[in-house]
């Protein structure tokens, strides 16, 4: 538990350190032993924390080379959450990518009228909240969990509501940088939700597990700049 608390820090401290010193994408970090000295931890949590980054898509690993910075986080985040609680907030997606994909496999395959309808209306309430210029982020979880409870599972949806803190803040911060960006932004997130609801209305699990993976890739990616 301690190790991983510090894997968090150090992981916070190379995207405050990335922000801070304005490195733009394909500027090398610093070493492995240069971070450990700056955090003032090991080099074992530091490499720690280098694959995690590297597994969200914000930093990439270059044999003989080092660590390079990929993605660079918006500093937005910094609002929404405190900075050393970054590393589980992105790390989120790993769950959700393998919990929300097969909710909407299953979704699709499962669900009754009735069910359809309030995820149809979920729908339709997150895309005039996108539209209008306030937060959308109850609308968004709304048509989320409308998706989990189509399962027939209750376990599914016992997961989710579990988790609801955290995707809460990235349902938030998610919204937040993309009012800070062209429309078109805000019109992907509406196509996405969308593509999925398209899926399971036509009862097609595999598109259904599809669309929702790639509005979750998409959704990391909002969180960078």
């Amino acid at each position: 538990m301690q190790e991983e608390r510090l894997a968090d820090r150090a992981y916070a401290g190379i995207v405050e350190l990335i922000n801070v010193e304005e490195l733009k994408i394909g500027d090398r970090l610093p070493s492995e032993t240069r971070l450990a000295d700056i955090f003032g931890i090991s080099r074992t949590i530091v490499r720690e924390a280098l694959v995690r980054l590297a597994s969200d898509g914000i930093t990439e690993a270059r044999r003989g080379a080092g660590s390079f910075v990929k993605r660079r986080p918006s500093v937005r985040l910094g609002s929404h959450m405190p900075m050393q609680e970054i590393a589980a907030a992105i790390g989120s997606y790993e769950v959700r990518f393998v919990l929300e994909a097969e909710a909407a496999r299953l979704a699709a395959v499962r669900r009754t009228g009735e069910q359809l309808a309030a995820i149809e209306r979920a729908m339709e309430a997150l895309s005039n909240a996108l539209r209008a210029s306030g937060p959308a982020n109850v609308e968004d979880m709304d048509l989320h969990r409308a998706i989990f409870a189509a399962t027939a599972n209750p376990v599914f949806l016992s997961s989710f509501d579990h988790m609801h803190e955290e995707i809460d803040r990235i349902l938030r911060a998610g919204v937040d940088i993309s009012r800070s960006r062209p429309p078109e932004a805000i019109n992907a997130m509406i196509e996405e939700h969308e593509t999925i609801v398209d899926a399971i209305r036509a009862q097609d699990g595999d598109a259904a597990a599809l669309a929702m993976r790639w509005h979750l890739s998409q959704g990391r990616k909002r969180l960078m700049p």
